[in-house]
């Protein structure tokens, strides 16, 4: 008999009244037990020709830690699925994927304003998608359908949107940065320089490639400083720091993020040949961006493990929708090839796409 009572009882308080009682106390958690804000200690930056740098406290409210989550999580899961596309060959052609730094684009993105003009290299998807490119474009872009970011012709490493000039081939080559750094220094242009340094150039660690490695400094009579490109609010202080700074007339500044990129330099690199798995799991398991923001919400009492549950999910199910459109939307038709290569004007005749202005797709 007691055995009964017992097995009726566990029935009941598995049933709807439980699932019930366990919204209603979720949703009161949501809404009067989180903090509002919290304030943290980040890493000191290490600074050149500086008296002082970036803040060693941080405070960050409740809604940007979430908004900070769900922007990084977006950006790792479009780039696992974009590894996806790859691998099945729907995306072609050169793929730089940015899984690791997403703290980068995100914490930088944090410190600007819209109207200020970012320019960034060929691994964009990340800063993209910060500045305000939908998913769903940024993948129809990789598998170069009309409803990418650039009408499908830019790809993985053209990617432009306003006040956004994404996706350039050459990145800091040698003579033309220093070149940069020179006019920029004697027109005192507000201009934040700033190398991601992940820790490989393809396929070389910078240990072999560079007999300095303080990026910072290599500005020489530019000021500069480097921070720890795996913390977000890290990344932020640092960048109001810089914008700061240039905003006040000083002229430009060196910014050097040490971060880590999980996959290879493209998709044709497999990223463990001049480095090791074991080395790329310690870097996940220690520093991942996401992690990190996630235990300090979760310790600081401004989201539930659940509710950050609830964002994964969404933005896996946002993520999956973009890639269905990515892959069922059709290809910009032949006639196009020629249009956009002057902003908002008409397309005309050039040397090279003339062939195909003859002809209209069938499709």
């Amino acid at each position: 008999m007691r055995k009964m009572l017992l097995a009726a009882l566990s029935r009941v308080l598995q049933g709807p009244a439980a699932a019930a009682a366990s919204r209603v106390m979720v949703a009161s958690r949501n809404y009067a037990d989180f903090a509002s804000e919290a304030t943290f200690e980040i890493k000191k930056c290490d600074l050149h020709r500086l008296e002082e740098g970036p803040s060693t406290t941080a405070v960050m409210t409740r809604e940007e830690g979430l908004h900070y989550y769900k922007t990084m999580q977006t950006i790792r899961r479009m780039e696992l699925k974009s590894d996806q596309l790859y691998k099945q060959k729907i995306i072609r052609g050169f793929c730089h994927l940015y899984d690791g730094q997403e703290a980068c684009c995100v914490g930088i993105e944090a410190a600007i304003k819209p109207t200020d003009h970012v320019i960034t290299a060929y691994r964009a998807h990340g800063f993209t998608y910060a500045r305000g490119v939908p998913v769903r474009e940024i993948l129809a872009e990789l598998t170069g359908r009309k409803g990418g970011c650039v009408k499908g012709k830019g790809g993985s490493m053209h990617m432009y949107t306003k006040n956004f000039y994404g996706g350039n081939g050459i990145v800091g080559a040698q003579g033309q940065i220093f070149e940069t750094y020179n006019m920029a220094a004697l027109w005192k242009l507000p201009c934040i320089f700033i190398c991601e340094n992940n820790r490989y150039g393809m396929g070389t660690s910078v240990e072999r490639a560079a007999a300095s490695t303080d990026y910072y400094r290599r500005g020489d009579f530019i000021p500069g400083f480097r921070v720890d490109g795996m913390d977000i609010l890290c990344v932020r202080e640092a960048a109001k720091f810089a914008a700061d700074y240039c905003r006040s007339g000083k002229g430009p500044i060196v910014m050097e993020l040490q971060t880590y990129r999980y996959h290879g330099h493209s998709m044709s690199d497999p990223g463990i040949s001049y480095r090791t798995r074991e080395e790329i799991q310690e870097v996940r398991s220690k520093s991942d961006p996401i992690t990190l923001l996630k235990d300090r919400m979760v310790n600081n009492n401004l989201a539930s493990i659940e509710e950050l549950k609830e964002i994964d999910v969404a933005v896996r199910k946002e993520i999956e929708e973009a890639a269905q459109f990515a892959t069922t939307d059709p290809e910009p038709p032949l006639e196009e090839l020629g249009n956009h290569i002057y902003f908002n004007e008409p397309p005309f005749e050039v040397r090279g796409p003339n062939q195909w202005i003859r002809y209209k797709s069938v499709s």
